[in-house]
């Protein structure tokens, strides 16, 4: 190690490893059960909160109060039925179904319920997410946002654990890195940290340690390392998990004491990513909630078929999709009425009126359209497009990439064939994504955030927008294998005592619940789930 003076030792009844939504609520609930903790995080300060203080605040919720008023015939057998269907779980993988169970079940009370009490609200809208190419996903609407998004729920909880700790039992430790964890007898005994900003050493003591460390998608050699071979690999991809989440508590925890990595290769990302204008870390990315209506081209300008490609329906299966493209970016083409009506990135920084729950501007902007965010990304980003003209817009679009990949002609003739659908008004329409976006308005939140489908070049719906997309990283599916209790396993399927695993490097419970898909909106919930169960086990002796 690059130490210089070893500090004292920190003593606690509970090492909690990694400050996200996970090992917040992980330190909250033993805090209040009466027992000391010492919380590790490597980022700052202002940055503590993990993914989780840039997220949306999506959460997948089963049988609440709010799908009830909205007449949503929602139940945990329906929902279980739709997530084993939607996730390919794998019949053998019994910690990852009962964990999965777990989820249907206990969503509302653990969740829901408990966030309600905690002060935290919910927007008025059940949004209908993940529905599946043929109708093989969420069978109703369950994604519930946060208002205030997911940065008032860090906030909020963040608070709640501080308070939790006074009189000297919480000791929240900022921009420190656990390198090993220790044992003694065979069983867990604390951790080794090194101090950031110093390089001072500090052993870390305590006869329990949770690991709340996140995935492995902040490394694109994990990510590329464990990438299923029998899927497409992108050629480069963009970054829109968090820097810190690379794994290597998970291997030294595989390799040193047992545990096992399970469905590593399963992970959640994004088809439709362009950098950060002002990127937090190298190759920082922002994933957009593509437009359902832009139309989406390969590199020559063609659109992808013969199925296209519209979000709010498979994910997964966008994702394959563009990483087999011959190159690492596709477009989306779209104009700036459907711009101002769909166009949104996910996340708190760029949806200031639901992080600051300014409610007037965010329903004024819903019915009048977002011209705000249209216009920042016209202005901040490189890889957001403006033309009146398609020729024009084609001309950008081969500037932006330095090749002659756009035929102005080609772009021409696919704005053309789409348009056709339109002529006699809307009696010659015979395309699919056309038909999908009608599916989607039938749902009132759906109509609210998706334009009538119209020609591309309808009239006073300009200028003319083409978005260079990539795949973007974000959450990994698999991870350290554990229990209904959040304790880790070893390869005999028994727990290594003194050792939890909380969150997304639990795969978000028993090593991959969500299996191969996630119907959306499991992540948050499913990290307050495998928190509070931990908090209990440790609670009752493990």
């Amino acid at each position: 190690m690059n130490a210089t003076v070893a500090r004292n030792p920190i003593a606690s009844d509970v090492l909690i490893i990694g400050g996200g939504l996970a090992g917040i609520v992980t330190a909250l609930e033993v805090l209040r059960n009466g027992q000391s903790v010492t919380l590790v995080d490597r980022d700052t300060p202002e940055r503590f909160g993990g993914l989780a203080l840039w997220a949306f605040g999506g959460m997948a919720l089963i049988g609440t109060p709010l799908q009830a008023r909205m007449k949503i015939p929602d139940t945990p057998e329906r929902a279980l039925e739709d997530w084993l269907r939607f996730g390919q779980l794998d019949p053998a993988d019994r910690h990852s179904l009962a964990w999965a169970e777990y989820y249907v079940e206990r969503s509302r009370a653990e969740v829901h319920d408990w966030l309600i009490d905690e002060g935290l609200k919910f927007m008025p809208a059940v949004n209908w997410v993940e529905r599946g190419r043929f109708g093989d996903g969420n069978s109703v609407p369950r994604y519930h946002i946060v208002w205030g998004t997911a940065q008032e729920l860090v906030r909020q909880l963040g608070g709640a654990m501080r308070e939790a700790g006074q009189g000297g039992r919480l000791t929240l430790l900022h921009r420190h890195r656990v390198v090993e964890l220790e044992q003694e007898t065979g069983r867990l005994s604390g951790a080794m940290a090194i101090d950031e900003d110093s390089g001072a050493e500090i052993q870390l003591k305590a006869p329990v340690v949770v690991l709340a460390t996140g995935g492995i998608n902040g490394s694109h050699e994990q990510c590329r390392a464990n990438w299923p071979a029998d899927r497409p690999l992108p050629k480069s991809m963009l970054n829109g998990a968090h820097p810190y989440a690379d794994g290597k508590l998970h291997h030294f925890t595989a390799e040193k004491l047992g545990g096992i990595i399970v469905n590593a290769g399963e992970m959640w990302n994004y088809a439709a990513g362009f950098p950060h204008p002002y990127p937090h870390f190298p190759g920082h990315g922002l994933s957009t909630i593509p437009c359902k209506s832009a139309l989406w081209l390969d590199h020559t300008g063609r659109r992808i078929g013969p199925e296209p490609l519209v979000t709010g329906f498979d994910t997964h299966w966008l994702c394959q999709r563009v990483a087999e493209q011959e190159q690492p970016w596709t477009w989306h083409l779209l104009n700036w009425r459907i711009a101002a009506k769909e166009f949104a990135i996910s996340g708190s920084e760029h949806n200031p009126r639901i992080r600051d729950k300014q409610f007037p501007i965010f329903l004024k902007e819903t019915l009048l359209g977002n011209h705000r965010l249209v216009r920042q990304m016209q202005s901040e980003s490189d890889d957001f497009l403006v033309d009146d003209t398609l020729s024009g817009l084609a001309a950008k679009m081969n500037a932006l990439t330095r090749s002659h990949h756009i035929d102005p002609t080609v772009l021409e003739a696919t704005v053309n064939d789409f348009d056709a659908n339109f002529h006699n008004k809307n009696a010659l329409n015979n395309d699919a994504q056309i038909r999908m976006i009608e599916h989607a308005r039938q749902w009132r939140p759906d109509r609210l955030r998706t334009c009538k489908p119209a020609p591309l070049k309808k009239k006073g719906a300009g200028p003319f927008i083409a978005i260079r997309m990539q795949l973007i990283t974000r959450k990994s599916l698999g991870g350290l294998r554990t229990d209904l209790q959040s304790r880790v396993l070893d390869g005999s399927d028994q727990p290594i005592p003194g050792l939890y695993c909380v969150g997304e490097a639990a795969g978000f419970g028993g090593g991959g619940c969500n299996g191969k898909r996630s119907l959306e909106g499991t992540f948050l919930p499913g990290c307050i789930l495998n928190a509070r169960a931990a908090a209990r086990s440790i609670q009752s002796g493990g």
